[in-house]
């Protein structure tokens, strides 16, 4: 008798505990880069209300290399799909859990998260794009983004550039004469 009333003295503390958000975050996943340019994303299963997930996009730049990226989330209303809390470049640390570039900003929030992220200059090496939040619901949901790496130009591109210009000049003067 005393096993019994043990045993349910448990399970009612138990039903009193606090529920604690799970982690839910994909495997990293590169980010296949064509012409500088690429497109990230990530689904999320139903049943994951107040769950958490921080995922990974990885990359590489070449040095002096500047990113720009946009990640976004619809849903038919803001109390349902997920809700994007944090959009992030970080320089992985060799294996670590890697160093802050550059924090993103939230454009829109509700129905249509959209958030964006940039750093010019980069070292040369990996990166990731880390998009961290919460599921809202117990609806399914899906996040994605696109990225786009910008080339420091080459002092042979100035020159063309500067050339160019000096040509311009040159057959407007003329013009004017």
């Amino acid at each position: 008798m005393k096993s019994l009333v043990a045993a349910l003295a448990l399970a009612g503390a138990s039903l009193g505990a606090p529920a604690f958000a799970a982690d839910i975050s994909g495997a990293p996943q590169d980010i296949v880069l064509t012409d500088n340019a690429g497109f990230f994303g990530a689904v999320f299963n139903m049943n994951n209300e107040g769950n958490t997930f921080e995922d990974m996009f990885r990359f590489t730049a070449a040095a002096g290399d500047s990113v720009a990226a946009i990640v976004g989330s619809p849903s038919l209303q803001a109390t349902s799909g997920l809700d994007i809390t944090g959009f992030d470049v970080y320089a992985a640390d060799g294996g670590g859990a890697g160093s802050l570039v550059a924090s993103g900003m939230s454009l829109s929030s509700g129905s249509f998260d959209v958030w964006t992220v940039s750093a010019a200059n980069l070292e040369g090496g990996d990166y990731w794009l880390l998009v961290s939040g919460t599921m809202v619901d117990n609806s399914g949901a899906a996040l994605g983004g696109a990225i786009t790496l910008t080339p420091v130009p080459e002092p042979a591109e100035y020159a063309m550039l500067l050339g160019g210009l000096g040509v311009l000049g040159w057959m407007s003067r003329r013009r004017k004469q």
